[in-house]
């Protein structure tokens, strides 16, 4: 496997948390989230809550995973984490986008054909979530 696509070693993604990548394509960055279903595969989902594109459900220390879905905290949406569905909340019925991503000797990589390289962590050092807005 390309060393530019690897996130993260396998066994520090858990199903009780995520871990958050950033992948590249030349000057283009989007964040994503990693997380282990029961059977114990990796799935990878964007970093931000479809109600607020600016809003991360991953800030860099997991997001909030509760009874098998992934919660954003600004808003209490849940969604699945094996389809990325919401179903719980202000876009319900929306779904997160993916990211293709593989297993090999132990370590999680980006084989998505859209992106060049990942690296774990925040594709910036600063919370996206933290404007003045005051409506759900």
């Amino acid at each position: 496997m390309d060393e530019e696509r690897r996130i993260v070693g396998a066994d520090d993604v858990t199903a009780e948390e995520t871990v958050v990548f950033t992948a590249k394509s030349g000057f283009e960055k989007t964040e994503g989230v990693l997380t282990r279903l029961d059977d114990g595969s990796v799935v990878a989902f964007t970093n931000y809550c479809p109600h607020w594109r600016d809003v991360r459900l991953d800030k860099g220390s997991s997001a909030l995973v509760r009874n098998g879905d992934i919660v954003c905290q600004k808003h209490g949406a849940t969604f699945e984490k094996e389809s990325g569905v919401c179903d719980f909340g202000p876009c319900e019925g929306a779904v997160l986008d993916t990211f293709e991503v593989t297993i090999d000797d132990g370590v999680v990589y980006l084989t998505d054909d859209e992106w060049d390289a990942a690296e774990t962590g925040l594709s910036e050092e600063r919370d996206l979530s933290s404007g003045g807005r005051i409506d759900y």
